[in-house]
């Protein structure tokens, strides 16, 4: 006897199938990570992530009114520094003309509607490469709060509409929001790195901005004693609870495809909408895997992208973000 119950009836044509889609991807899905450095009509290609590049501020000018004309409507900033402006207790971040805060000046000058979020850390600005300050071998906790708070304050004061800290110290959530909070800056929202793993995927983002921790005596050779071991499940969450009580308005996890099941779990168990980072590895694997004529390009970077909203994730920050736009729109 035939079946009455036919699954594939619904797969017959592209229009059912897209009829019934579960999971779709728009414009508003996407954050868009922007690195900028300083200089003039400047735009150089990543070595290690081809097809996107580090801007000075004029052509970021360019690229964020392009943006906004294709319907993205967030971005997140990044900063390369200089080397002679860096020091171990990133004094260059609280600068108030530095270059991330005439970034979000240059960004809301040019679209004032654009949703700007900034990256809160030490290590763009720091002499060891690390995201908090380096005393006695050890990355200390509470002091390198203090200045993210700062650092925070610096960033509302600038324009930003959302502060993202991403360096994983402990108590830094509820420390940034009483920070703003005192100063009034009370509708700046805080994106938290949750779930944060201490990844081998990053490495082509430590060669953008040149933030790898650096070698020598008495320097942590990784960011393990910060970043989450990513062995653990349960530690997300505990992470994800406590920033979530801090004051969290959005929490991540990062990175993305290696980490659904974090995804699935935080979006579980979460009361705030839930974003992932989609890094930098993740991108440079699929475009030299496409150049090499081993992958579709466009398929397995719409097929990876919409796994990882399906997992749960509400916003991504992906380096695809305007390759997605383009295909889709």
């Amino acid at each position: 006897m035939f079946p009455l119950i036919r699954n594939r009836r619904l797969r017959t044509t592209e229009s059912i199938r897209s009829l019934v889609r579960e999971t779709v991807l728009t414009p508003n899905d996407f954050i868009v990570p922007l690195f900028v450095v300083e200089g003039k009509d400047i735009k150089e290609e990543i070595a290690s992530m081809p097809n996107y590049f580090r801007m000075s501020l004029d052509n970021i000018e360019k690229e964020v009114k392009n943006l906004w004309q294709m319907g993205l409507r967030s971005v997140l900033v990044f900063v390369k520094v200089e080397d002679a402006l860096k020091d171990n207790k990133g004094t260059e971040a609280l600068n108030p003309n530095g270059l991330m805060q005439r970034a979000i000046k240059t960004i809301k000058n040019a679209v004032p509607e654009m949703y700007v979020m900034t990256d809160v850390a030490l290590d763009p600005f720091s002499s060891v490469g690390h995201d908090g300050i380096l005393q006695n071998g050890y990355i200390v906790n509470d002091a390198t709060v203090e200045v993210l708070a700062q650092m925070s304050v610096s960033h509302a004061q600038a324009g930003a509409d959302m502060v993202a800290p991403s360096d994983m110290m402990d108590g830094r959530v509820q420390a940034i929001r009483v920070a703003l909070d005192q100063v009034g800056f009370v509708n700046t929202g805080i994106l938290s790195y949750s779930a944060k793993y201490a990844s081998a995927h990053y490495g082509p983002f430590r060669d953008a901005l040149d933030s790898a921790p650096v070698d020598g005596m008495n320097i942590p050779k990784d960011k393990k004693t910060y970043q989450m071991d990513y062995h653990n499940r349960l530690e997300a969450i505990r992470e994800t609870e406590l920033d979530i009580a801090e004051g969290a308005d959005i929490v991540m996890v990062k990175p993305g495809i290696a980490y659904l099941d974090i995804v699935r779990e935080i979006k579980n168990m979460s009361n705030v909408p839930v974003a992932v980072y989609q890094v930098s590895g993740e991108y440079a694997m699929i475009k030299a895997a496409a150049e090499r004529g081993w992958l579709n390009h466009d398929a397995i970077m719409l097929e990876q992208t919409t796994a990882i909203k399906r997992a749960g994730a509400d916003l991504i920050a992906s380096y695809f973000a305007k390759d997605i736009v383009q295909l889709l729109y």
